[in-house]
């Protein structure tokens, strides 16, 4: 009897209350090949390439980790990143070449490779954007057309306001003053993925998506192996979670004020429940193969984001000046925000993909604007490679620089551990040709 096979492209189309729906699969046995490393049709299992950013730095002295190559312990600030330390290159010592304004030229320089493009001025700083296309738009170029997302761009703590340009407000961008804004809404971005219903009845607003294709779903676990059901059971049983926890929020047809977002509980933002719900999505939305490249904009550069889960009472650029050294609510605030990464990095490494997990498969940029908001320093800059870039990356390994060398390096590290084949990186003083070899399989 011959083994039963699927595409990778297959969907499993539907309808709610007239709106179409789209529901991706998982990478199921069935579209793999017998050895279960490759694709039915021989390509290989497809790698994702994404971003992870946080502002205002971090605490020096408590993030770079003892020891260096494969001999390393994490530091407190890494500690909750440990449980996926096989999967982790983390990059200390290398700088910033591409300028010296805070905030604007670090942001600019690791996502760019470039000088900050200035637009004007406000009081006593710059108003900038960026010069040159940013690192999730040059791989969202190179795999266009493979799915039907280019990418996804996801905010988590919400943009706190400032009149410094959109290089304060936005992670991905096109080029000079042309940003793709991230998508601060869980369900906003969840219609976005599944399909939106059609305003109007709110029973239909309630439908499952799962609804919609409940005849197809049974036909397929029918005809799959046993393996390939219990992956299934698992990704819709994680759709219908998400459904489960949105069903709480006002829905699109009250018209709230900020539609679709977690509503802060007295005041303060529902930060851990929103980075789940985000994380969530973007997971399914890779293992269905719905896009390979996003970017995750948990605070913004120059953050203002009120960090209440690790005792700050201000926003967090604001103690960043204020806090007296060793600044411990600064520090706190990092390893909470740390957290949260490994929180998105646990639920990539607990979806099963091919011969290994998602995170196998995927090569994140995670880092930050500068190396510590006290002092606004440029050296020593902070960047952690997450995954193994499908075997390109080695993972478990610190790349201690002895050198004065560009952080830009660490850039083009994770954009060919993500599958682009780029020869280069960046521009004038931040340009290169060389990754950083010792993170490299």
């Amino acid at each position: 009897m011959s083994r039963f096979r699927m595409n990778r492209r297959t969907f499993l189309r539907g309808a709610i209350g007239g709106a179409a729906v789209t529901l991706g699969l998982p990478l199921l046995d069935a579209m793999l090949d017998t050895n279960g490393v490759a694709l039915a049709d021989g390509a290989p299992v497809p790698t994702r390439f994404g971003v992870w950013f946080w502002g205002n730095g971090v605490r020096p002295e408590r993030w770079i980790p003892t020891g260096s190559g494969a001999s390393w312990t994490p530091s407190e600030e890494l500690a909750p990143l440990a449980p996926y330390r096989s999967h982790l290159g983390v990059v200390t010592g290398c700088n910033i070449h591409t300028g010296t304004h805070p905030h604007h030229a670090g942001m600019t320089g690791v996502m760019t490779g470039a000088p900050l493009h200035q637009v004007g001025t406000t009081r006593d700083t710059i108003v900038s954007t960026f010069a040159q296309p940013s690192v999730d738009v040059l791989a969202a170029r190179h795999y266009r057309g493979t799915t039907p997302f280019d990418s996804l761009e996801v905010g988590i703590t919400r943009f706190r306001g400032t009149d410094e340009g959109t290089t304060f407000q936005h992670l991905s961008h096109n080029g000079p003053n042309n940003p793709n804004p991230s998508e601060y809404s869980p369900r906003a971005l969840f219609d976005r993925i599944f399909g939106a219903p059609v305003a109007g009845d709110i029973r239909d607003m309630r439908a499952s998506v799962l609804d919609a294709v409940n005849d197809q779903i049974g036909s397929l676990q029918h005809r799959v192996g046993a393996r390939d059901r219990q992956r299934l059971e698992q990704h819709f049983e994680s759709i219908r979670s998400l459904e489960r926890r949105l069903e709480s929020e006002p829905t699109v047809c009250e018209r709230p004020a900020r539609p679709g977002t977690y509503p802060d509980v007295e005041g303060r933002e529902q930060i851990e429940e929103k980075n789940r719900a985000m994380s969530d999505l973007i997971t399914i939305a890779l293992a269905c193969d719905l896009t390979r490249v996003f970017s995750v904009l948990f605070s913004t550069c120059g953050s203002g984001v009120i960090v209440w889960p690790a005792g700050a009472r201000n926003s967090l650029h604001q103690i960043c000046h204020d806090e007296a050294l060793p600044q411990p609510t600064v520090h706190a605030a990092t390893v909470f925000t740390m957290e949260q990464l490994a929180y998105f990095l646990g639920r990539l490494d607990e979806t099963p993909e091919g011969d290994g997990t998602l995170l196998d498969h995927c090569s994140i940029l995670c880092t930050t604007e500068h190396t510590d908001g006290w002092s606004h320093s440029y050296r020593d800059f902070p960047v952690v490679i997450a995954g193994k870039g499908g075997g390109r990356l080695r993972g478990n390994y610190h790349y201690r620089s002895r050198s004065d060398e560009s952080i830009t390096k660490a850039t083009l590290t994770a954009l060919r551990g993500g599958g682009v084949p780029a020869e280069s990186f960046g521009q004038g003083a931040g340009f290169t040709r060389d990754s950083l070899g010792g993170l490299e399989a």
